[in-house]
């Protein structure tokens, strides 16, 4: 089997940098009815690139930035991600697995809009294969000067796995997690500079029930008191997202947009967060980036990702005085 890299893999490493522990090819379809005990017609399938770190990257690539995308790959069906990956243009480097790499899928019954998504657990990485990952983070050269962790956990992945791949990191690369399924004690005192999660991922990270905004804030604090994020930006749904820092807060209501497809809104926010953070921008800015890039996503069909047009539209409506308490 070919190595399935893009063109330009072995130019300057981009400022950049995202990981994808276990990627996927996502797969979507339409139906006319969802019903059990039948066959389900559905329509031509179409496959796009997946797992959050290559759609962070993806969607970087879309709103006219460089990244690099590092993820592992196994089998016939991460070599098919492969060759998807390089005619999106996105630089990538894979890290050859035994294991095959997973395919979900996401079918929308047309009788009622509703969005049904089928996620495979992907395959099990061996300590060598885990090693390979970090060793490429830590011998990127130069450093990129930011490394976004993106996307669920393989089953059984080294419970200091993110330890070690972040500890792999110069001490000047900025880190941003945005990953779910892990617990605050899997991470030792050595900063991130942002975690990006939902309510529920910021609950499980530190095992508790968040109920409430007031609830969000306290923990995101706790997070940043306890030296293991300099920021947390927090999804809320319809209510848009929230910044919490050591000295503030601020909350972003999302634009009331169409909604075509809630797949791929998390990646591209994180997408629009370090595009901005990398060209300079502010973090209040960097969060309104975002939002819009979020935004944006959902205004998309299937697992595409955030337009780039629609993305710098919203934006300037989001550019007016913000909630900040």
């Amino acid at each position: 089997m070919s190595n399935p890299i893009s063109g330009n893999e072995q130019g300057a490493v981009p400022a950049i940098v995202t990981v994808t522990v276990n990627p996927a090819l996502d797969t979507s379809s339409h139906v006319a009815s969802v019903a059990p005990d039948h066959k389900l017609r559905c329509s031509v399938p179409i496959y796009e690139p997946g797992g959050g770190g290559i759609n962070v990257a993806r969607a970087i690539h879309q709103l006219g930035g460089k990244t690099m995308a590092l993820w592992t790959c196994g089998g016939a069906i991460g070599h098919f991600l492969g060759n998807l990956i390089k005619q999106s243009k996105v630089t990538n480097r894979p890290v050859l697995i035994e294991g095959m790499t997973r395919e979900n899928l996401v079918v929308t019954d047309e009788s009622n809009g509703r969005q049904y998504r089928f996620c495979h657990p992907g395959p099990t990485l061996s300590t060598f294969e885990e090693a390979k990952l970090i060793d490429l983070v830590k011998n990127l050269d130069p450093a990129p000067a930011y490394l976004v962790i993106s996307g669920g956990p393989s089953p059984g992945l080294s419970a200091d796995f993110y330890t070690r791949l972040i500890n792999a990191t110069s001490d000047d690369c900025r880190v941003i997690l945005d990953t779910s399924g892990l617990a605050i004690s899997s991470f030792d005192k050595r900063p991130m500079y942002l975690y990006k999660s939902n309510i529920g991922e910021l609950g499980l990270f530190l095992g508790r029930t968040l109920q409430s905004d007031a609830d969000v804030v306290e923990s995101a604090r706790s997070l940043i008191v306890a030296g293991v994020t300099e920021y947390v930006v927090t999804s809320l749904g319809a209510g848009g997202a929230l910044l919490v820092s050591e000295n503030k807060v601020i909350q972003i209501k999302a634009p009331t947009v169409p909604i075509v497809s809630r797949v791929g809104a998390g990646d591209s926010m994180t997408a629009g967060m370090v595009l901005a953070l990398s060209r300079k921008e502010s973090i209040d800015d960097a969060f309104m980036w975002g939002v819009a890039a979020g935004t944006a996503a959902v205004m998309t069909p299937g697992t595409q990702l955030c337009h780039r047009s629609q993305t710098e539209e919203l934006f300037a409506r989001l550019r007016q005085p913000i909630e900040e308490r």
